[in-house]
């Protein structure tokens, strides 16, 4: 099942980097965030909170990274583009094996094309799930000041719990660039979320820091009218009501974005 109306006020252009061209769908004006989808693909909640970050006075571009924009998933359908995305897409790494995604690459020059075009004080990127430690690896990139890594889940497995995918490099250069830019970013997860670990929330908080604000939400947070467990904090688990603790959350991923990325002040007029 599909829902095209979502799209309805997006411009898609095709983008290349390397070895990769993909489908980026782009809405509203004002500095730049990139919002990288969850599992299985670009669906309609995605793009509910990217339209709420664009009503704030923001350009969302949301990369078509795996599956078919658009589709409402099922539980197979998300079943079947988790085995193909692990088993076969070789842009994607998804193990304990201290390196990050390929298509990483492909996401930080997105991140210096939007900063090009949208200008601000830079870009900010959320990575959900399966792309949740995506903004952090993307921190080596000078344009990208705001990440959050919403519920996520990679590398997959026991031996990855308390590491997170990216490269040593790249962990030391977002925690210079924190230091030296006064930068922070943000996790957000559900804490009976088997997919991210205690520990890995624990890892982040010893090596970043302060700079390292972790959103955890119980279970009574969650709305239960899902076919999941509470695992996606901006999207399916969302109660979409005024006052709910994840809509609150949603204003403050919102908020962080909105002041990370606005332009500097300039001088003040000579009088």
């Amino acid at each position: 099942m599909q829902n095209a109306e979502a799209f309805a006020e997006y411009t898609p252009f095709d983008f290349t980097d390397g070895p990769y061209t993909r489908k980026v769908w782009r809405k509203g004006s004002g500095p730049a965030v990139i919002i990288m989808h969850e599992m299985p693909n670009l669906h309609p909640l995605v793009l509910r909170f990217a339209d709420r970050v664009a009503d704030a006075g923001m350009t969302v571009f949301c990369p078509s990274l795996f599956g078919e924009d658009g589709r409402i998933p099922s539980k197979r359908y998300m079943l079947t583009q988790a085995v193909w995305t692990l088993c076969v897409r070789r842009e994607f790494n998804a193990w304990a094996n201290g390196k990050s995604s390929q298509i990483v690459d492909w996401l930080r020059a997105l991140a210096r094309h939007a900063h090009a075009e949208c200008g601000g004080r830079g870009v900010g990127a959320v990575g959900m799930c399966f792309t949740g430690g995506f903004a952090l690896a993307m921190m080596t990139e000078p344009a990208v000041v705001a990440p959050v890594l919403s519920q996520p889940s990679l590398p997959l497995g026991k031996k990855g719990a308390a590491l997170i995918d990216s490269t040593e490099a790249e962990l030391a250069c977002a925690k210079a660039r924190f230091e030296a830019e006064d930068l922070t970013m943000l996790g957000l997860r559900f804490t009976s979320d088997k997919l991210v670990p205690d520990t890995r929330f624990a890892m982040l908080k010893d090596r970043f820091g302060d700079r390292f604000r972790a959103i955890e939400l119980d279970d009574s947070d969650a709305n239960p009218d899902t076919p999941f467990d509470p695992h996606s904090v901006l999207t399916w688990h969302v109660i979409d009501e005024p006052g709910s603790t994840t809509r609150s959350v949603e204003a403050e991923v919102i908020g962080f974005f909105r002041d990370a990325t606005a332009p500097l002040a300039g001088p003040a007029p000579a009088l």
